[in-house]
């Protein structure tokens, strides 16, 4: 991992923080975007909760929430974001042409897919879902899923924002993945 000069590297564990020993070995101390946020402590330990589901227990299910997310990436210009879930979503078993159409026109993707991109869309552009993909979300997600939708939108713009602002390094093991396997153009 090539770490550039900033003033928030990811710490190490021999740097892990004592009010973050609790999350040693989690979640946090695997991925280089946690080990940068391990400079705010307290910020990472409100985070946790939330991370959690927002990754885990989302309302969007595992697949829609990686077109949110990357979507997300995408807007931001964030590589950190887009590489690291492209990596997720292919472990999920999404097929590289649909991620790749993602990162696109809302015109390639499928109808479900068209629609996050176009709700995540509106959200950057307006910082508001219209009234028409509002109404189709809720009739195809239902109305947990939407906002679960508009929170991970917030929470990865947060990610986006720590990852751009500190210089995070893409994670080796994601870095050589995309090395060997980049998506198509």
């Amino acid at each position: 991992m090539t770490v550039t000069a900033t003033p928030c590297p990811p710490l190490t564990l021999a740097d892990w923080p004592a009010q973050l020993s609790d999350m040693k070995g989690g979640f946090a101390t695997k991925l280089a975007v946690y080990r940068v946020m391990a400079h705010a402590p307290e910020l990472l330990k409100a985070w946790a909760p939330l991370r959690d589901h927002v990754v885990v227990q989302t309302a969007l299910g595992p697949e829609r929430s990686e077109v949110v997310i990357l979507r997300t990436g995408y807007h931001l210009k964030a590589e950190y974001e887009v590489a690291h879930h492209v990596s997720r979503a292919r472990a999920i078993g999404m097929e590289d042409e649909r991620i790749a159409s993602i990162l696109g026109e809302v015109s390639g993707m499928t109808e479900t897919d068209g629609l996050l991109a176009r709700a995540v869309d509106e959200l950057f552009s307006d910082a508001k879902l219209t009234v028409e993909t509002r109404d189709a979300l809720l009739a195809t997600l239902g109305k947990d899923a939407v906002f679960d939708l508009m929170a991970t939108v917030g929470f990865y713009s947060t990610l986006g924002f720590i990852l751009k602002s500190f210089d995070t390094p893409i994670d080796d093991s994601v870095a050589a993945e995309l090395l060997a396997r980049p998506l198509p153009r």
